[in-house]
């Protein structure tokens, strides 16, 4: 298996357990991203389903991982839903283009992007599938400064800042019609793990803890004024109608 995407599969499927238990948080990122989605997604690195499982009132949702393992515990999980498809697929690769059959109107992509090594080809695959209008909404790591061990250790091949990203999404021919800073306080968190502990992971109580105490007041806040800096950027990408 490639590291283009992500890391080992067993340390992907690991992680991703173990982040099972930030669901105020899952449920705040889902809380965003919903709003700006239309009715047949595609959800690239849908991984275990923590975000896939707010999106099962859709049409159509087309979750995609590039961990074979991650796919199919997906599917278990939802072994009734008609709406739901599940495929093992790099958004690199053309086949992904082959999914604009499908006619989606949206693709999620939820801190996601900075394990693809060409994420200008990723988005220019985005966009190519993407009908008329549609939309692809980002969650992505913000600042290169706090790049550090967590981010090696997961696979990151990058941060974003607000500029380059809204240049790399030009390049692909989208437009920016959103993108703000959230996660205030995780921002002083990653640092603290990245430059003073060269931690190479979260720990269980720090994810309980940031989970349980930080993101209700949070999310509180960030809903009513966009911070002057983040963790993570949000952002919708728009593909202009014909």
């Amino acid at each position: 298996m490639s590291r283009d995407a992500t890391t080992t599969a067993e340390y992907t499927i690991a992680d991703q357990e173990r982040m099972k238990a930030a669901h105020r948080y899952f449920d705040w990122q889902a809380s965003m991203a919903k709003a700006q989605l239309g009715h047949r997604v595609i959800e690239v690195g849908c991984g275990l389903g923590n975000f896939t499982r707010h999106l099962l009132d859709r049409e159509l949702i087309v979750g995609l991982d590039v961990v074979p393992g991650c796919v199919e515990q997906l599917l278990a999980r939802y072994p009734e839903r008609r709406n739901l498809q599940a495929h093992c697929m790099d958004v690199q690769d053309k086949s992904f283009l082959e999914l604009a059959a499908l006619r989606p109107d949206s693709v999620v992509c939820l801190n996601v992007l900075e394990h693809v090594r060409d994420d200008l080809i990723a988005l220019q695959h985005m966009h190519s599938v993407l009908q008329p209008g549609g939309r692809a909404v980002f969650i992505l790591p913000a600042y290169e400064q706090l790049f550090g061990p967590i981010d090696e250790n997961l696979g990151h091949f990058r941060r974003y800042s607000k500029p380059g990203w809204r240049q790399l999404a030009a390049q692909a021919g989208f437009r920016v019609k959103v993108m703000r800073y959230t996660n205030s306080v995780g921002f002083f968190g990653w640092w603290t793990n990245a430059k003073i502990f060269r931690k190479t992971e979260q720990s269980e109580a720090q994810i309980a803890f940031f989970d349980s105490y930080i993101v209700p007041m949070m999310s509180t806040v960030e809903g009513w004024v966009e911070p002057p800096f983040g963790q993570s950027i949000f952002s919708v990408l728009e593909k202009a109608p014909e």
